[in-house]
């Protein structure tokens, strides 16, 4: 971590670091420019520089914070004991939600980041992407996936609502009043109606039940 960039004041700190994931999340590493950077957060290009050096510098920085502050949230917003996947879903959700409450892009930013195709970029984030990867896999692991025909069903079953997430976040996140308490709402409502589902499929049908 860059530590003389954490002597700046919090505020400026948050700005630079909201103007950097905006232009990384919105445009990718290639296409992200320091001018725009600079622009969003009201400082110059020299300071900018000053403590990061380049844009992989900055990209990098960033990455590392966003792995950094969203395992953190992620740390209070999920229940050790809590084995249902649906609720594990859920409560990842909401940390993703309160670390967004503080910086908005942060989790386009590392959604985008998985389809990079920069090396330099997919290399100075690499360690901290894995870190992440290792966190997940760790919540995860904990499902109780009993009520599935199978675990590949059940793996099925998270990456679709996944890719629901996220493309959700890709519609909303371009909205101008863009709220993450909002797009929790509506990623909640997705997960209730997931569960649902489910929960309807494992039930004997009626003629099972005559049958028997």
């Amino acid at each position: 971590m860059n530590e003389k960039f954490f002597d700046l004041k919090k505020e400026k700190q948050d700005r630079m670091i909201n103007a950097a994931l905006k232009a990384f999340a919105l445009s990718g590493y290639r296409h992200a420019s320091t001018d725009d950077i600079v622009r969003e957060a009201a400082i110059s290009k020299g300071l900018l520089f000053h403590y990061f050096e380049s844009k992989l510098g900055v990209y990098a920085f960033v990455y590392d914070y966003s792995v950094r502050y969203l395992l953190l949230e992620l740390s209070t917003a999920v229940d050790a004991k809590e084995t249902d996947m649906f609720a594990l879903m859920q409560q990842v959700e909401c940390g993703k939600m309160h670390a967004m409450c503080r910086y908005p892009y942060l989790q386009q930013f590392l959604n985008r980041a998985q389809s990079e195709n920069v090396s330099e970029a997919l290399l100075a984030a690499e360690e901290s992407r894995r870190r992440l990867e290792d966190a997940y896999e760790a919540i995860y692991e904990k499902a109780d996936l009993t009520g599935y025909a199978s675990a590949e069903d059940a793996r099925k079953l998270r990456k679709m609502l996944e890719l629901t997430i996220k493309g959700l976040m890709n519609e909303r996140i371009l909205e101008d009043a863009f709220q993450p308490e909002m797009l929790y709402e509506e990623i909640t409502e997705y997960l209730n109606l997931s569960r649902r589902l489910a929960e309807r499929s494992t039930q004997p049908s009626d003629e099972e039940f005559s049958e028997k």
